[in-house]
């Protein structure tokens, strides 16, 4: 059996402007056309953290805070298993700068941040993330 590949990622999050609730951050990446969480592969001696901490940087321009961990998502990516450990974060400001890797991101509400998701994973990730904040 293949080792699977490692990589985290966060559902980024930070108080609404309007002051009411909350706005998720999603991501679009071009090669998949697809709306996700910020995540990506581990790099060689860094820690889930430091690499979900890396990769919200890069992937959205936010320094964050991790908050409670998330439900690890396990499933195959180009026939190898692959698992992507996740945090709840609250963004602590930065900038976008769009990339080969992320063209786009977008602050959205919860139910919005939902339907915009295109994974099913993603969309149980958003609903675990809300559960933390009940």
């Amino acid at each position: 059996m293949n080792q699977p590949v490692l990589a985290a990622g966060c559902v980024l999050w930070r108080p609404a402007p309007s002051g009411a609730g909350i706005e998720i951050a999603l991501v679009h990446r071009p090669k998949y056309d697809d709306w996700s969480h910020p995540k990506g592969k581990l790099k060689r001696g860094e820690t889930l953290e430091e690499c979900a901490l890396r990769e919200v940087r890069e992937e959205t321009g936010q320094s964050c805070t991790l908050g409670p961990r998330l439900p690890t998502a396990r499933y195959l990516a180009n026939g190898r298993p692959k698992e992507v450990t996740y945090w709840s974060a609250r963004a602590l400001g930065g900038s976008f700068v769009p990339s080969k890797e992320v063209d786009r991101m977008l602050w959205l509400p919860p139910e919005q941040a939902r339907t915009t998701l295109t994974q099913p994973r993603d969309r149980d990730l958003l609903t675990a993330h809300l559960s933390t904040r009940d």
